[in-house]
This record gives structure tokens, C-alpha cells and sequence, in this order.
């Protein structure tokens, strides 16, 4: 009976899987109707265009620099005592800072000498003064035509008071030799060279060392014609932002002061001179930036309105491929107004609404056909569904 059994299940087992075989050959390969009906239409990706508000950023690199620079010389002769430990190259020093200082007892002595003939002059012509008064009392008791400035010793009185303030001007040169004496620094400064030492002989003018104004520095900087367009009105007082180019890049905030109003013959360019105080942060605790610096300097230009930010990628010759609403792509001309960095901003030529093609197809052609990226997503969804539905009938058969 088991015999039997077996010999019916067999060939119903093979004929059920035949089925399963068939079926699977069926819904797996796709009808010949199917394959002419592929869609060969290209997917792209669109973006609404949002004409909107835009402020430029101009940029411009240049070299910092220090403000003004000082040779540092001496202006008495004689041997240098001491000098200041920071005096040397790369040394920073305070405004009011004694640099050095030469030899003052010659000087002292001449001052001494020119107070001391300041006093003989005054002597002189308080005695001269005297003599005057007596002779403009006996004047009194002569006749008119016998009494003349000479016998009233008016020249003399002159010339004792123009001895007084020759002493007088002695006296302040004196002052001003001894304090010379004394070499000061006439600003927070760097160091850059110094050329004496304790015991040598200068003589005065004498080249002794160089100075660097680190209380301000300034930077500047071309602007290429086709950004001079984009310049605010006011330029000057304007904020600015000074950024080093290193691997560790130091900000620091600025300030324009001027723009040179001339155009290079040979660049084209004009040249704005931007200001950064207290550059190796001396007086405030701030990150230094180093002469000599090559640096970055930004800032705020003109407000543009209503325009549009695309990737440079997506303009060619002043055209943008645009979604009809026919799933066809037509191009645009637009107007470029401004490069900045990799994309253009676009003037004229997108109205709000407008779907950009993001995602431009290999090679394209006015009226081309193309899908969307979403319509993609909708066709995988409907062959998951279709394969479902086979797995399923295969399950069923298979159970059968």
C-alpha cells in the first residue's frame, strides 16, 4: 500500500515543482513587450531658484608691515656706557625705553658752563639797566638837543639783553645735548638691527640700529577691477579681518583707512591700505601676527539683491539648464554678476520657481526628455512589489 502511495506522490511531487520551475521562468523574465519599453529617458536632480538678498565679501591678500620704521642714530658723540638688554635684534622695547646712553659729564660740564654765562648776562644787563635810569635822570636837567639814546645808553641796554638770550639759547642747547645723551625709544617697537656696543665711540648721526612701530601695522592690498564695482561708498573706517595663511591661522580684527585712489599702469588694479593695531599683542592679550606675514584680508562690500547662488558647475557660457514642467530641459541665458570662489551669482536671467537642473545628463539637448530622481525611487518601489508577489505564488505552489 506504501508502494502505491509512493508511486502517485512521486510524479504529482514532479509535476507541482514543473509548475513552480515554469512559473518562476515567467514572472522572473520580463515580457518581450517590456525590454522595447525601457525607459531610457536620463534621471536629473532640480532645485527651485530663490532669487534672494546676497552680501558680498571681498577679499584680497597682502603682506603686514609695520607703520613706520626708525634708524635708530645717535645724536651727541661719545662713548657708549650702557644699552638696553632688550636692544638687540628681535627685541621688543616700550615707547619712553632708554636704548642706549653715551658718556654725559662733557655734556654736564657745558651745561654748567652755559647756566653760568646765562647769569654773567643777566648781571650785565641789570647793571647796564642802572646806568640807563641814572643817565634818564640827569636827561631831565639838560637841553633837549644835548641828550641823545646814546647818552641814554638805550644800545647798550640792547645789547645786554640780547647777551641774555644768547645764554639763554646756549643754556637750552646744553639741556638738550645732556638728554641726548640718553637715546629713547620713541614707540613700542621690534628690534631689527643694533650696531653698537659698551666702550665704542659715536659720533653724532652715527647709524646705530634700526626700529619697527609694533603699536600699528598696516597691510596693503590689491583690488582687481572687476571688484572694484562691488566696493561700499564709505570705505574708509570700514571693518576688516586679517587672516594668516599658515597651518594655524590667526584672525585678527582691522580696519580700513584708506584706498590709495591710483590705478596700477601695469595690473589694472587700485591698492586699499587696511590697519591692524597692536599687531604682536603687547598691550592686549591677542594671538601675534609677524611682519612680514603673508595674509588674507576680508570684508564687507555691497548688498546685492535678488540673485541667485549657483555652483560654477552648472553654468556654461552664461546658460542654465532649466525643468520644463513637461519633463523636458530647455537652457537660459542668464547674467553672471560676480564670481566667488567655486560658484556665480546670478543677476538677470532666473525668475522664483524655476527648476534648475542640478545634476546635468552627459549630453545634453534642448527639449531632452529626463526623468526626476524621485520618479526613480517610485519604479524600485513597484518591482519590489512585483517580486513580492512572485515569491509569494511560488510559496503557495511550493506548500501545495
Amino acid at each position: 500500500m506504501s508502494n502505491k502511495r509512493s508511486s502517485i506522490f512521486i510524479p504529482v511531487t514532479v509535476i507541482i515543482i514543473g509548475f513552480a520551475l515554469i512559473a518562476l521562468i515567467v514572472f522572473s523574465k520580463p515580457p518581450q513587450s517590456e525590454k522595447k519599453d525601457v525607459d531610457t529617458r536620463p534621471i536629473v536632480k532640480v532645485s527651485p531658484a530663490k532669487p534672494e538678498q546676497h552680501q558680498v565679501r571681498i577679499k584680497g591678500y597682502g603682506e603686514l608691515r609695520p607703520l613706520e620704521r626708525t634708524v635708530v642714530s645717535a645724536q651727541v658723540s661719545g662713548e657708549v656706557i650702557k644699552w638696553n638688554p632688550n636692544f638687540v635684534e628681535g627685541g621688543l622695547v616700550k615707547r619712553g625705553e632708554v636704548l642706549f646712553e653715551v658718556e654725559p659729564d662733557n655734556y654736564e660740564v657745558a651745561l654748567l658752563q652755559a647756566q653760568s654765562q646765562l647769569q654773567s648776562a643777566k648781571a650785565a644787563l641789570v647793571e647796564e639797566q642802572g646806568r640807563a635810569e641814572v643817565a634818564k635822570r640827569e636827561a631831565k636837567t639838560m637841553p633837549n638837543e644835548r641828550v641823545s639814546d646814546l647818552y641814554l645808553r638805550k644800545p647798550q641796554v640792547m645789547s645786554a639783553e640780547a647777551a641774555v638770550k644768547l645764554a639763554e639759547a646756549s643754556v637750552k642747547l646744553a639741556e638738550r645735548d645732556l638728554a641726548n645723551c640718553r637715546v629713547i625709544a620713541p614707540y613700542d617697537a621690534l628690534v631689527v638691527r643694533r650696531e653698537l656696543g659698551t666702550g665704542q665711540f659715536v659720533s653724532t648721526g652715527m647709524n646705530v640700529g634700526e626700529l619697527y612701530n609694533v603699536e600699528r601695522a598696516e597691510v596693503v592690498f590689491p583690488i582687481a577691477g572687476f571688484d572694484r564695482s562691488f566696493l561700499p561708498v564709505n570705505l574708509k573706517g570700514k571693518d576688516a579681518l586679517i587672516s594668516t595663511q599658515d597651518k594655524y591661522s590667526v584672525n585678527r580684527s582691522a580696519r580700513i583707512v584708506r584706498d590709495t585712489g591710483i590705478i596700477d599702469q601695469q595690473t589694472r588694479m587700485g591698492h586699499v591700505v587696511v590697519e591692524l593695531e597692536d599687531p604682536y599683542g603687547l598691550q592686549r592679550d591677542l594671538p601675534r601676527i609677524l611682519f612680514g606675514s603673508y595674509v588674507e584680508v576680508s570684508f564687507d562690500g555691497l548688498v546685492l539683491n535678488d540673485v541667485v547662488k549657483l555652483s560654477q558647475d552648472l553654468v556654461t557660457n552664461n546658460r542654465v539648464w532649466i525643468l520644463n514642467d513637461d519633463k523636458t530641459i530647455k537652457q537660459k541665458v542668464v547674467d553672471v554678476v560676480k564670481e566667488e570662489g567655486k560658484d556665480f551669482l546670478i543677476g538677470d536671467g532666473l525668475e522664483q520657481g524655476d527648476n534648475i537642473v542640478m545634476t546635468i545628463p552627459e549630453f545634453p539637448q534642448e527639449g531632452m526628455e529626463v526623468r526626476l530622481e524621485g520618479d526613480k525611487k517610485k519604479e524600485k518601489t513597484e518591482k519590489n512589489k512585483t517580486s513580492e508577489t512572485v515569491n509569494a505564488v511560488l510559496t503557495e505552489s511550493t506548500e501545495g
